[in-house]
């Protein structure tokens, strides 16, 4: 071969080597250890459902090519598949196509924020790493996939499903007044009581009534109220004294009828101390009422009279004018108004709670639905409340509360699908009541529907505090946790606590769990331990993490791969705790 030849060869071989190292992807590639990459958040998390993230790169000066293209695509790797997010470009001083421009000279750098996409469970153990391809014209390099981010933390499914389902309440009464009224008639002018108004119809069957129930233990006689009128077709101070004359004679009167009962141990009504007087004077407002629902000639004519005058001789001045209307009021209307109204006060005991608790399971349709209702809260047994209220529902269908209520204990029974069938009962008998809608919306959030859900919950307005404590559920759910920290309101929950934690208070969650009656259940443990994860509180989280997986062995499967404690990996504390 002759040496003309060689050096011919020997130029081209160093223009080749010249042109390929020109265009600067190789050394790139060489230092690619000299990229700066970052992912926030790091652990990577999972908010209403869904992850986003956000990467950002730094390269220094000198060291992204002038004519390389460099896409970045981050992928999320999990057990069983990955995800690829949309790519972010860089483009050198001199590289042809779009994309954000990092200089030579200068470096520069880039932030990423991915789309948000749905979370599956095998992401919860999910790495994100960043994968780059230079290319310049025709020529394409892969660079070394970079880690930047470890775990995806899902603490919000943590919420507890808790919802507070809502009771109809009873109606039921210890004891209720069955008081008992009856009347004196008077002569004008008189206050003396006539025989014959001691024998009237309404006197008869208050005497029978007091003869009956005086010794009964059913009924309590607490006393007699008196009121006593004059008709207002008098002088006002002559009225005043013979009303209260009116007052006293029929004390007398009914004193004398109490003690024709020859049961000497009882002296209810035989005292004068027993006897309360009340309202004495002229019926003006009886006398109004009267006319209003007579057929009186000139009716409205002194209707207008009332209306007009409020001194009572000018009503009676005018009154009096209307001389044929007068004689026909003197005959109909003002006899009614001369009168002793006499009050026994009475209460009627209900049955007691022990027999109330026996009659639910033995003989329910004996009960009243006030009754069947109040005695269901005599149990804390959940299947007896459910046989109480099925039999109530049985026998009273078209109160609402009976099927209602069968729904929320069905509830406690995790009888979810049972409870919805009551509920539906219940919203037809009362359809829209803000109770039932509450209870509607508790069965399309355990049925994943939680937009139905809150619909539901919306309707459900003035029915109590569950309702925004259920809309706080799905407010966690949902990623709206300071919304959900005033749903929770005054309950001092686990869920509660939770949100506050999402919220970014975790120096709340201790003593809002304290607070509650939660606080020795093992998650109410393994969420301080959380809490304290984040405050980067070593021995805190040990403490809580170990009470947590002594009382319940499941968490500690759960702690080991959980991203809340990613930083604790190497330390001997948490890995003699969960290995």
């Amino acid at each position: 071969m002759n040496s003309k030849f060689l050096r011919t060869l020997g130029a081209g071989l160093s223009v080749a080597v010249i042109l390929t190292g020109c265009d600067g992807l190789g050394k790139m590639i060489k230092k690619q250890k000299d990229i700066s990459y970052s992912a926030t958040p790091n652990p990577i998390e999972m908010h209403g459902d869904t992850v986003q993230f956000t990467v950002s790169g730094k390269f220094n000066p000198k060291l992204f090519a002038k004519k390389v293209t460099l896409t970045i695509t981050p992928v999320v790797k999990y057990a069983g598949g990955e995800k690829a997010m949309k790519p972010v470009i860089l483009v050198g001083d001199k590289a042809t196509g779009s994309g954000q421009k990092i200089s030579f000279d200068k470096g520069g750098t880039f932030s990423y924020t991915s789309d948000k996409f749905a979370y599956e469970p095998a992401m919860r153990t999910a790495t994100v790493e960043l994968r780059g391809q230079g290319t310049v014209k025709k020529k394409v390099k892969d660079f070394t996939p970079v880690p930047v981010a470890d775990g995806t933390i899902v603490t919000p499914l943590l919420v507890r499903n808790d919802e507070k389902g809502i009771y109809g309440k009873d109606n039921f009464q210890k004891s209720y007044p069955a008081n008992q009224e009856t009347h004196i008639y008077y002569t004008i002018s008189s206050a003396a009581v006539r025989p014959g108004e001691m024998k009237s119809e309404e006197m008869k069957n208050i005497n029978k009534f007091i003869t009956s129930n005086i010794n009964s233990a059913w009924y309590e006689f607490k006393g007699i109220d008196v009121s006593a009128y004059a008709s207002p077709d008098g002088e006002t101070e002559k009225n005043t004294h013979l009303a209260g004359d009116r007052a006293k004679s029929g004390s007398d009167a009914m004193m004398a009828e109490f003690k024709k009962n020859k049961n000497k141990d009882n002296k209810f009504g035989k005292e004068k101390e027993q006897y309360k007087v009340g309202t004495t004077g002229e019926d003006w407002d009886g006398f109004k009422k009267l006319m209003e629902e007579s057929t009186v000639a000139d009716k409205d004519l002194i209707l207008r009279v009332l209306t007009m005058y409020n001194d009572p001789n000018q009503r009676r001045t005018e009154i009096k004018n209307l001389s044929k209307t007068y004689k026909e009021l003197a005959e109909k209307i003002l006899p009614k108004l001369r009168r002793s109204i006499i009050t026994v006060n009475v209460d009627k005991k209900s049955r007691t709670d022990e027999m109330i608790s026996k009659l639910c399971t033995s003989y329910p349709d004996s009960l009243s639905v006030e009754e069947l209702l109040y005695g269901a809260n005599l149990t804390t047994d959940i299947n007896t409340k459910v046989q109480i209220y099925t039999s109530a529902e049985k026998t009273y269908a078209a109160d609402w509360r009976t099927s209602n209520n069968l729904g929320v204990a069905l509830l406690t029974q995790n009888k979810v699908a049972e409870a919805g069938e009551a509920f539906k009962r219940a919203d037809k008998a009362n359809a829209s009541n803000p109770i039932i809608q509450n209870n509607l919306g508790i069965i399309e959030a355990k049925n994943g529907n939680r937009r139905a859900a809150m619909d539901l919950y919306n309707k459900a307005g003035g029915a109590g505090p569950e309702v925004n404590y259920n809309k706080g559920i799905v407010q966690i759910r949902d990623g709206k946790y300071s919304d959900a920290v005033s749903g929770f309101g005054d309950y001092k929950s686990f869920n509660k606590a939770l949100a506050q934690l999402l919220s970014g208070s975790p120096d709340a969650v201790n003593a809002t769990i304290d607070a509650g009656n939660e606080k020795d259940m093992a998650l109410s443990y393994y969420l301080k331990a959380v809490a304290a994860a984040r405050k980067s509180n070593t021995s805190e989280v040990l403490t809580n993490l170990k009470i947590a997986i002594e009382k319940d062995g499941t968490l500690k499967a759960q702690a080991k791969g959980d991203a809340e404690f990613i930083k604790l990996k190497a330390d001997a504390g948490f890995t003699g705790l969960v290995n």
